[in-house]
């Protein structure tokens, strides 16, 4: 499966916190108070959906040690049930966020949470649809969370307000990925929100039940930058953060396109049109005149693919930096 064919991704520039921040749920610090929301989250297909029922935004900020997120979640009627860590968090309603550092589309880290502040962290090596592998033990070490609930948790008598998350991701695990943030430096982040639609009965919360199925309706996915399907695990469909070493309300500067991102997706076409002809044909294409369907994107780069029975390589040399950028049947972008 792959997404819409169109590129528009959300960006965010993240100023520095200039102190540490308590992590209590309340954004009351300066610093917070100075950050911007990002856009409002949409539904995960994108603006072709309905709007979201309820708002949910974020903002986040940085420093030496730390990458901050914080979210709003609208909601009147806040509830959690799951409180073991590294269980499917998003089987309540939950907040989640997603950080490829690079942008290569690997190695990438998964973070949930609900109004319980109960966490689930996970590292994925490539994207399930490349490889499922998922190191669902790996933890964040350091990483510090916090919730507070605008009115009551699992109390169906009142009407509450929101539900907002404070997250400290910390920078040492991401060195480990060999990720630093760093002034213009851009990572690949989005955030999504999980929201089941639920009743009252004998005085709890419970999910609604279709009649005709016997199951739960399904879940609302609401997302930062959309993803174009109902599926979180596209890199490649990510907002872009842009650090940047001015203090939170200091001053401002602007988010600065990166060109090459241009020819990243060119390839990302190449990619899927390979999937799609390789499923077809039992071997992988040597040209792009042989993809019937791929986007026009890639025919104005000059693209060289290198194939093996079992692998392929595609490269373009990009007309913006001189760079050679590659990617190849693992979905893997990289550029010499």
């Amino acid at each position: 499966m792959s997404p819409v064919r169109s590129f528009h991704p959300k960006t965010y520039v993240c100023y520095r916190a200039s102190k540490p921040l308590k992590i209590d749920g309340k954004l009351n610090e300066e610093a917070w108070q100075s950050a911007e929301w990002t856009d409002d989250f949409q539904d995960i297909e994108g603006g072709s959906q309905p709007v979201p029922r309820f708002r949910t935004r974020a903002k986040m900020l940085w420093n030496d040690n730390f990458l901050y997120v914080a979210a709003e979640l609208e909601e009147p009627n806040v509830w959690a049930n799951i409180t073991q860590r590294d269980a499917v968090i998003f089987h309540d309603n939950d907040f989640e966020v997603f950080i490829d550092p690079d942008g290569d589309t690997h190695n990438y880290t998964e973070y949930e949470m609900n109004a319980l502040n109960t966490v689930w962290d996970l590292l994925l090596e490539q994207p399930y649809r490349d490889r499922n592998f998922v190191l669902n033990n790996y933890d964040l070490k350091g990483l510090i969370s916090a919730v507070l609930v605008d009115g009551t948790l699992n109390n169906p008598s009142d009407k509450d307000k929101k539900w907002t998350v404070e997250i400290a991701f910390p920078l040492s695990a991401y060195a480990e990925l060999k990720a630093r943030p760093a002034d213009g430096v851009q990572w690949r982040i989005n955030f999504s929100r999980v929201e089941w639609q639920i009743e009252k009965v004998d005085g709890k919360y419970q999910k609604k039940v279709n009649p005709a199925t016997g199951l739960s309706y399904p879940e609302d996915n609401w997302v930062w930058s959309p993803q174009g399907v109902v599926n979180m695990h596209l890199p490649e469909m990510w907002g872009f953060v842009q650090f940047s070493d001015i203090p939170s309300g200091e001053g401002k500067t602007s988010f600065k396109w990166n060109r090459d991102e241009e020819v990243k997706w060119a390839l990302r076409q190449v990619y899927y049109a390979q999937r799609r002809y390789v499923s077809s044909n039992r071997r992988y294409a040597s040209d792009v005149n042989q993809f019937a369907d791929i986007e026009k994107a890639p025919g104005s780069f000059d693209v060289k693919i290198y194939t093996t029975p079992e692998m392929y390589e595609a490269v373009i040399q990009s007309p913006f930096s001189g760079k050679n950028w590659h990617i190849n049947q693992e979905g893997r972008t990289w550029s010499d």
